[in-house]
């Protein structure tokens, strides 16, 4: 993204979570700035790669990008680090002993929770961290709030020599409010001073290190109790009193406006004796947390009396028409009226996008038989929904390789004939695909695995990686050779093939003759995302009506430009019932991918006749 001037001081933006934060972290002197892609936290970095003064990059993994933060912030200057909440998983490994080594220049780690599993395949708490790796968490409620606990967390961050953890959700990441920003003050870099005992964590030199992080959760501790971000609102309606935090605070506020409301913006370590006090005022006390009952578990421990999970649920967000029917409930009114269900409305599952070059991949795996297909995390995991359903088995990033080589040394009498293919993307192979190839082959797998390189982070946004030639400025940068890249993970040069994944017939017979011989092959798909500039569109597709026969299997193909019009159903000479579906391509949809025409059986499918006029597809 190109570089912007920053909007002046004291200017009102219309900012969303996400935005909010990248503007604080420029306001406040930030110099690294390193994250991997992951919804709902990319575009923290998007925004903060157009802000000056700030070195910003796209990491191979969460992993690297907060060791990059940490070796800014070491150096003594201020540097962040955002990821997803299932990113954490990947980069805990620093996490876990930069708890012990501390920082010098502030170091502020955004971890977004998809409440609700929006685009996640689990629902994981990121408060945890906090108590794990004995860190502060700051949990702000909307995007104003988002701005000013980066800013005060920087500053916390210094005071504390530690990192702040700010735990954010989808509801706070995409949604936007208008936020009252300042300006940025430079910050410069004290410089990396050699100090062995602290920088160097040996078994000798960690051990040295918990005394100290022990006491410095008791001043943490302190501090919770009397921070500014942990605030009382003494409402008349003493009848429940409720503890929350983030965006469950605004649902309890709209809930009951009447109500004492403790709110937590500085959640760990949580102020104990602040809540007990606020706890004696009230007749009942509710803690509303997403999602996990942490802060309940700890009040219960302290012998504060307090519900929670055993009247709200755990997964999902705690929104009024969760709030309101439960706390009615537990004063025996009437469920209260005018909470409305929520909406039904016309199921639209995912599907990939039209021309997209993994449509051809997984049109193909669907026509062979006896596979088990383990996937990955990404836009192809798509392959395991209609009409393909041509995946088996999806767990982590990375994980499509290690469990394919589960799956082949794992296999019973059952499964002894049936072959192994692993399908993985170009950014999750680099990402932590790699060490699984490596072990795959050094251990010997049968596995035939598909590396679909289409040049970009696809699911979130078509960002940058190692293997598209550009930088997250869009600069020029090295780019990856996936074929020399697997050779030198010991796959055998023979078993090694790029294929155009629209070419059906190549991509049919390479995978059908790879799965048969034993050990690891990789088949390179090499055709770029058709949402990023490296795709080129060709003349569209048309389907002429009086040759189609309703054979389908242009619908097979799964192009959302391609639309069934009508169904028919027929007896065949061998008395079986089939059903014919007939078709039309949206025309002004269609890229030429041509994907649809290999396998049309009657060649009713043609080029389309951009000359005349354009006829509104009905469905």
């Amino acid at each position: 993204m190109a570089a912007v001037m920053p909007a002046p001081s004291q200017s009102r933006l219309l900012l969303s979570g996400n935005e909010a934060v990248a503007r604080a972290v420029w306001e406040a002197g930030v110099r690294v700035a390193a994250a991997y892609p992951g919804t709902p936290s990319t575009e923290m970095l998007e925004v903060i790669s157009t802000y000056p003064d700030i070195y910003s990059e796209w990491s191979v993994n969460e992993k690297v990008s907060l060791e990059v933060a940490i070796g800014a912030a070491f150096a003594g200057s201020r540097s962040f680090c955002c990821m997803k909440h299932v990113g954490m998983n990947v980069a805990s490994d620093a996490l876990m002993t930069l708890t012990l080594t501390g920082v010098v220049g502030g170091l502020v780690i955004a971890i977004a929770d998809d409440v609700g599993l929006s685009s996640s395949q689990n629902e994981q708490d990121s408060r945890y961290w906090g108590r794990f790796a004995h860190l502060p968490i700051f949990e702000p409620a909307d995007s104003q709030e988002a701005y000013a606990m980066t800013k005060d967390a920087f500053d916390f961050s210094e005071k504390f020599q530690v990192p702040v953890i700010l735990r954010m959700t989808t509801r706070i990441n995409h949604v936007k409010a208008l936020v009252t920003v300042g300006e940025r003050v430079a910050h410069a870099a004290a410089g990396f001073k050699k100090e062995p005992a602290r920088w160097v964590m040996t078994p000798s030199g960690a051990g040295k290190r918990i005394p100290m992080m022990f006491e410095r959760d008791k001043v943490l501790r302190t501090e919770a109790e009397t921070s500014p971000l942990n605030l009382i609102d003494n409402g008349k309606d003493k009848r429940v009193g409720f503890v929350a935090s983030g965006p469950a605070w605004m649902h309890v506020r709209e809930s009951f406006p009447d109500a004492p409301v403790l709110k937590l913006g500085f959640s760990c370590p949580i102020p104990l004796e602040k809540i007990r006090a606020f706890a004696a005022t009230v007749e009942k006390l509710v803690v509303v947390e997403e999602v996990e009952p942490l802060v309940e578990s700890e009040l219960k421990a302290a012998g504060i009396a307090c519900l929670g999970k055993e009247i709200l649920p755990r997964q999902g967000e705690l929104a009024p028409n969760v709030l309101k029917p439960a706390i009615a409930k537990l004063l025996g009114e009437p469920a209260p009226e005018g909470i409305a269900a929520p909406a039904q409305v016309f199921p639209r599952p995912p599907t990939m996008c039209v021309a997209c070059p993994h449509l051809g991949v997984y049109y193909t795996l669907a026509q062979i038989k006896n596979i088990t297909i383990s996937g990955d995390i990404g836009c192809y995991t798509l392959g395991a929904g209609h009409p393909w359903n041509a995946l088996d088995t999806t767990i982590s990033m990375g994980a499509s390789m290690g469990i394919a080589l589960g799956l082949d040394k794992g296999r019973g009498e059952s499964d002894k004939d049936k072959r192994i293919v692993a399908v993985i993307g170009d950014s999750t192979f680099l990402h932590m695909g790699m060490q699984g190839l490596l072990d795959m082959v050094y251990n010997g797998g049968n596995v035939t695995v598909l590396l679909l390189d289409n040049r970009a982070v696809g699911m979130t946004g078509g960002q940058s990686n190692p293997g598209t030639g550009r930088d997250i400025h869009g600069a020029q940068a090295p780019r990856v050779d996936f074929a020399k890249l697997v050779e030198s993970l010991g796959v055998k040069k023979e078993r090694i093939h790029v294929v155009d994944p629209y070419q059906l017939p190549v991509l049919f017979k390479t995978i059908r003759d790879e799965i048969k011989i034993p050990s690891v092959s990789v088949i390179i798909t090499d055709q770029p995302c058709v949402l990023v500039d490296d795709y080129k569109k060709q003349k569209p597709y048309e389907v002429i009506d009086d040759k189609c026969t309703g054979c389908g299997n242009c619908v097979d193909v799964g192009c959302p430009a391609i639309h069934v019009t009508r169904r028919e159903k027929v007896i065949k000479p061998s008395g079986k019932e089939v059903e014919l579906q007939f078709v039309k391509i949206e025309t002004t949809a269609c890229t030429g991918c041509s994907l649809c025409v290999q396998p049309c059986a009657p060649d009713a499918i043609v080029h389309a006749d951009l000359t005349k006029p354009m006829r509104l597809v009905r469905h």
